[in-house]
């Protein structure tokens, strides 16, 4: 009987059920119930016969079945500080992924995507490298998907494919190792191993941490197995390292599992128990993406410097019955931390005068928070009360409507006031515009957006071309053109057009 066969025979006549799996930890049962003299489960690639020898004593020298239910028993989320030791039989150089090459498939869903991103941090934390190129991957890792027939159809297509690739390897090459992760591995384990003998590795869902020791156990020509659900897995401590760089997008998984247990569903048996992850975690996911954003509108020149961050109040009274979130403290730290990011950014923000039960210490507060900041621009409103929302079921509308439009108007002249002055910053410099086209009110003038999101007003004139010297022409709305500052106000910047440019020739002449 072969010994994987034996693992899972032994699991149905315990009653795991389909919440079970194969792991490592069993082998030692499958030598006690199997009449096989050896436990390997040999690949069509031929190992040194001191290798086997090696490998299969250290095996022998590992825990038995009792101390895998014993450590099953009690399941424990993993930190990331901690450092576990290599399993009796390997090494920690066999745990290396040493710089061989993961080639990773995703199919199916966000949640693929997102068990992707955590299977490539983990192995390039253990020395793995990546590749785009199929042809010069030493490991294929496809990330499948169970949740209808032809998601699996198109994986059994794909390794018929692989197989062809995996027969023609030079030999002079590392064998070529290929592994299911995900969904099809948990819901066909036996099958994919008695139908599928070149599929080395199997990994599901809850198994991502310990794909270095699969891939380890494969190398040395065993298959491995690791589809063992967790009640508390959620990879909280690892954190996702998108597998596209030029990605638009990123997704953020906030749970794993589900208990719903749909009368149609395949999901409560492919992904386990419903379980969230840590708020903690999460929110370190989000700033990181965050953080990598900020670097993108620094670095890159078609990005506009400006990002809007409403604020809504300067109280963290008022804040918190907005149930906004933030602090007053937390916001200042956040605009100091983006100008510190991006030098020169321009914010922009939204304020809401005469919020229920707002004071006039709150306002005050409020007035405070905009001569710090100064934004760039802004948008400022007197509160009205929406039906349907939490104010108005549990709220009372209570400044009246007389001390709202008195507060607006003190919150405009501030915001007007320091937004002068910020914006005089610009004048006498020369900066890139983005031609939008005629000015609404004037006919011979010409209206853009600077770097910074904000309005730049220019006569429309005969210029110089840059690309083309000696040609004079007029701007055109979808042009860049260079314009010197000359006058700002609160809202508009004014000035004379230099010349017709490009972005590229602005930036490398920056």
């Amino acid at each position: 009987m072969h010994p994987l066969q034996c693992v899972l025979q032994v699991q149905r006549s315990l009653g795991w059920g389909p919440l079970a799996s194969v792991s490592w930890l069993s082998l030692r049962m499958c030598r006690a119930h199997s009449s096989l003299s050896s436990t390997t489960c040999p690949s069509p690639e031929r190992q040194e016969d001191g290798a086997q020898k090696d490998f299969s004593s250290r095996l022998a020298a590992g825990p038995t079945f009792q101390h895998f239910l014993k450590s099953a028993s009690a399941p424990q989320e993993k930190l990331s500080s901690e450092v576990e030791d290599p399993p009796p039989y390997l090494t920690m150089d066999e745990l290396l992924g040493r710089q061989r090459k993961v080639y990773l498939e995703t199919y199916g869903c966000q949640m693929n995507v997102n068990d992707t991103e955590i299977a490539w941090s983990i192995l390039q934390k253990s020395g793995y490298l990546r590749t785009s190129n199929l042809q010069e991957a030493d490991v294929i890792l496809l990330v499948t998907c169970s949740i209808r027939e032809k998601a699996e159809q198109t994986i059994w297509n794909r390794l018929h494919q692989l197989k062809a690739l995996k027969t023609r390897r030079p030999r002079s090459r590392v064998p070529l190792r290929i592994g299911i992760l995900g969904c099809m591995a948990e819901r066909l384990k036996e099958e994919i191993l008695n139908r599928e003998k070149m599929v080395d590795v199997l990994a599901g869902p809850d198994a991502y941490r310990d794909l270095p020791r699969l891939l380890a156990v494969a190398e040395s020509g065993q298959q491995a197995a690791n589809v063992l659900l967790s009640l508390d897995e959620t990879y909280a401590d690892v954190m996702p390292v998108q597998t596209n760089p030029s990605a638009t997008s990123a997704f953020v998984s906030i749970m794993r599992g589900c208990d719903n247990m749909c009368s149609y569903c395949i999901v409560p048996f492919t992904r386990g128990r419903e379980r969230s992850r840590p708020v903690a975690s999460i929110l370190e996911e989000v700033k990181k993406l965050s953080e990598q954003v900020l670097q993108l509108i620094h670095e890159r020149d078609n990005i506009c410097k400006q990002i809007h961050l409403p604020a809504q109040s300067g109280s963290s009274r008022v804040l918190e019955a907005m149930r906004r979130g933030y602090s007053r403290e937390a916001y200042v730290e956040l605009v100091h931390h983006i100008r510190e990011s991006i030098p020169g950014v321009s914010l922009s923000s939204d304020f809401i005068a005469g919020f229920c039960g707002e004071t006039e210490e709150d306002h005050v507060q409020t007035v405070s928070l905009l001569r710090e900041v100064q934004y760039n621009m802004g948008f400022l409103f007197a509160y009205s009360m929406r039906q349907k929302t939490r104010a108005y079921h549990r709220l009372k509308d209570d400044v009246p409507e007389e001390v709202k439009l008195r507060r607006l108007e003190e919150l405009i002249t501030v915001f007007r006031e320091e937004a002068t002055k910020a914006n005089q910053i610009s004048v006498g410099c020369t900066q890139l515009v983005l031609v939008e086209g005629l000015s609404k009110r004037s006919a011979t003038d010409l209206c853009g957006r600077n770097d910074g999101n904000l309005k730049v007003i220019f006569p429309d004139a005969e210029m110089e071309d840059v690309n083309n010297p000696g040609l004079r022409v007029r701007a055109q709305p979808g042009d860049y053109v260079l314009v010197k500052i000359t006058s700002a106000s609160s809202q508009t910047l004014r000035g004379h057009v230099l010349c017709r440019t490009t972005l590229k020739d602005s930036s490398e002449n920056c």
